[in-house]
């Protein structure tokens, strides 16, 4: 068996290459591990698309092993997004015969050194090693990737009118002078002045005027009957 050669990683120059694995099974993980390890290669596996994609940019592996039918992101759209950030990424797809045709296609459209089908044996690795160790082809469905995959811009809200201005107040009339009403005779209804409103007598008002009635009372009453002989009460001397 002819063993691949072996590439500087782009992690550290003494350490052995990175692999990310993103197939979702284990049976073809565990396989790939098995025949990676014994390319020299370590292997990280990642069984969600989106996070595919931040597990590259944030490792920069030296080759991804990658399935089309995976969770949360089309595979296809996952390795453009790779090529994206990473116009040099080294990507091979990894499906079941079934699907060979279409990961063919994904291939062609993501610049992909290889196509990988499963049962993933060591017969299969090394017919595939030259091409995915040679030149990386260039990644023409970048040009597409915005309409196979548009960002979802979320709409702002819209701006509120401004407040109306209240209605302006209609302005007051002016005062209107009634006219003098004509009586049946000819003449004119002079308007009615209003008088003041009489003003109340305080206390002491009403105390001297009790004193005032009382006074005019006796009066009335010498000049009519005179003065008594005698009165109910002694009169004191000073």
């Amino acid at each position: 068996m002819k063993r691949g050669p072996y590439v500087r990683s782009k992690m550290s120059g003494d350490e052995a290459p990175l692999a990310l694995v993103v197939v979702g099974n284990v049976t073809t993980e565990g396989r790939i591990r098995s025949i990676m390890k014994h390319q020299g290669w370590r292997t990280e596996f990642c069984s969600d698309g989106d996070k595919a994609v931040d597990e590259y940019v944030r490792l920069r592996p030296d080759m991804v092993l990658l399935s089309l039918d995976i969770p949360s992101m089309d595979g296809h759209i996952a390795a453009l997004e790779m090529r994206e950030s990473d116009y040099n990424a080294r990507i091979a797809i990894v499906t079941s015969r079934s699907g060979k045709e279409k990961a063919e296609d994904a291939a062609y459209s993501t610049g992909a050194v290889g196509v990988l089908v499963t049962p993933l044996t060591q017969t299969v690795f090394d017919e595939q090693w030259e091409a995915m160790m040679g030149d990386i082809p260039p990644a023409i469905g970048l040009a597409d990737l915005d309409e196979l995959y548009p960002e979802v811009e979320e709409p702002e809200a819209p701006l509120e009118p401004p407040m109306p201005f209240p209605p302006m107040m209609p302005p007051m009339p002016e005062a209107v002078e009634m006219p003098l009403v004509p009586l049946p005779g000819g003449e004119a209804l002079a308007p009615v002045e209003e008088k003041p409103p009489k003003k109340k007598l305080g206390w002491f008002g009403r105390f001297l005027l009790l004193i005032i009635i009382a006074t005019a009372a006796g009066g009335v009453y010498v000049a009519m009957y005179g003065i008594p002989e005698e009165l109910p009460f002694e009169i004191p001397s000073f």
